[in-house]
C-alpha cells in the first residue's frame, strides 16, 4: 500500500510539472509575466517568490497550474492600472490578453507538447533497454477463469491471439468486439502460443455470465517486449510508438463518449484515479522500467485528453483562439468563462462516475486489464 501511495504521488507530481513546466517556459520565453507556478490547488501550504513568481505548494495534490499577468479563468483577462499609468506601461505590454493570437495559442498548447516529449524521450529510453514490457499489437492473456469456456476450450495463460473468425487481433478491443457480436455462437481463436507454436481453437462465448468474468473467462494484456534499437534509432521508433498509443487513445476516448452517453455505463477498461493509483503501485513492483512505461502512456493520455477541443481544458482554449486567428472575432470573456464553467461541470462529472467505478471493481475484485 505504501508503495502505491508513494510511486502514484511521485508519478502524478512528474506528469502535473512536466506539463505546467511547458506553460511557464514558453510564457517566460515569450515575456509574458507569471505571477505564481503552482503544484496542487489551494489552499496554499507553503510559497516561496523568487523574482516576480510566487513559487507554492498546495494541500490538494491533483494537479497544478501556473498564472499568468491579465488572465482570468476564460482566458482573457485584464489588468487594472491607476489613472496615472498609460496602457504601455511595461507590465500591461506583459499581460497575457494583450499578446498576440500565436503567443497565447503557443502558450496554451505548451503543456500538451511537454507531456508528449516525455513520452517520447522515455519510450525512445526504453526502446534502448531490452527486455521492458510495454504497450503493444500483441494480445495477449494475462489471466483465466478456472471452468470459464476460454478455459475448457484449452487456452493458457501466455497464449497470443493472433486472429479471430480470421480477423488480424492486434488489440484487446478488438477481441472484445468479435466476442460481443458472437455470444452463444461458436468462433475461431488463432493462437501462438509461448513456444511460437500456431493453432486454432473453437470456443462459444457463453450469453450469461457473471460481470466481473466475461464472456470468455479471460483477461487480456496488450503487453509486448520491446526490442532494442540502436541509440540513433531510438528516438526515430519512440516518436512513431507514441504517435500510435496517441491515436489508439483518441480511438478508446470515443468508445468511453459513446458508451457512458448511449448505454449509460463506464466501460470495464476504463482507469479513473483510483484505478490508476492501483496499477502505479503493480507498475512499481516490476521495477523502475517498468514503471517509466507507465509513466510514458499516463502522460500520452494527459497529452491527447488535453487537447482535445473540451471546455475548460487547454484544448478548449486553444480552440477559442483559434476562432479568435480565423474570425478576427474575440468571444467575449463572460461567453467563454460560462462555456468553460459547463464544460468543468461536466468533466468533474464524468470523473466521479469512473472513480465510483473504480469503487466498485475494487470491492467486487474485477481486474484492471480487459477481460472478455
Amino acid at each position: 500500500m505504501l508503495l502505491t501511495i508513494v510511486s502514484f504521488i511521485i508519478v502524478l507530481s512528474v506528469l502535473v510539472l512536466i506539463h505546467e513546466l511547458g506553460h511557464f517556459l514558453t510564457a517566460k520565453k515569450l515575456g509574458v509575466k507569471v505571477e505564481e507556478f503552482g503544484f496542487g490547488f489551494p489552499p496554499r501550504i507553503y510559497g516561496k517568490k523568487i523574482g516576480e513568481t510566487l513559487y507554492s505548494i498546495n494541500l490538494l495534490p491533483i494537479g497544478g497550474f501556473v498564472k499568468l499577468y491579465g488572465e482570468d479563468d476564460a482566458g482573457a483577462g485584464k489588468v487594472s492600472l491607476s489613472k496615472s499609468q498609460r496602457p504601455t506601461t511595461k507590465d500591461q505590454t506583459r499581460a497575457y490578453f494583450t499578446r498576440p493570437v500565436w503567443q497565447r495559442g503557443a502558450i496554451v498548447v505548451a503543456g500538451v507538447i511537454m507531456n508528449f516529449l516525455l513520452a517520447v524521450a522515455i519510450i525512445s529510453y526504453l526502446y534502448s533497454v531490452p527486455g521492458v514490457p510495454t504497450a503493444g499489437d500483441k494480445v495477449t492473456i494475462a489471466q483465466l477463469v478456472p471452468g470459464a469456456p476460454a478455459q475448457k476450450a484449452g487456452l493458457h495463460i501466455g497464449d497470443t491471439i493472433t486472429a479471430i473468425n480470421k480477423t488480424p487481433i492486434t488489440l484487446a478491443d478488438q477481441v472484445s468486439t468479435l466476442v460481443k457480436k458472437n455470444l452463444g455462437h461458436p468462433i475461431v481463436i488463432q493462437i501462438k502460443n509461448q513456444k511460437n507454436q500456431t493453432s486454432t481453437i473453437a470456443v462459444i462465448p457463453r450469453t450469461h455470465y457473471p460481470s466481473n468474468q466475461g464472456a470468455l473467462g479471460i483477461v487480456m494484456s496488450n503487453n509486448n517486449i520491446l526490442k532494442k534499437y540502436p541509440w540513433y534509432e531510438a528516438p526515430i521508433r519512440g516518436t512513431i510508438d507514441s504517435l500510435q498509443q496517441s491515436w489508439m487513445i483518441v480511438q478508446g476516448l470515443g468508445k468511453l463518449v459513446n458508451e457512458v452517453a448511449v448505454k449509460r455505463e463506464v466501460p470495464q477498461d476504463v482507469a479513473g484515479p483510483i484505478a490508476i493509483a492501483q496499477l502505479t503501485g503493480q507498475f512499481a513492483q516490476y521495477g523502475f522500467n517498468s514503471l517509466l512505461s507507465l509513466v510514458a502512456l499516463l502522460s500520452l493520455n494527459l497529452a491527447v485528453v488535453n487537447i482535445l477541443p473540451i471546455p475548460a481544458l487547454d484544448g478548449g482554449r486553444f480552440f477559442f483562439i483559434l476562432i479568435e486567428a480565423i474570425t478576427r472575432w474575440k468571444i467575449p470573456s463572460e461567453v467563454e468563462g460560462r462555456v468553460n464553467a459547463i464544460g468543468m461541470i461536466v468533466l468533474l462529472g464524468l470523473i466521479v462516475l469512473i472513480t465510483f467505478h473504480d469503487i466498485f471493481r475494487l470491492f467486487t475484485g474485477q481486474p484492471l486489464l480487459p477481460k472478455m
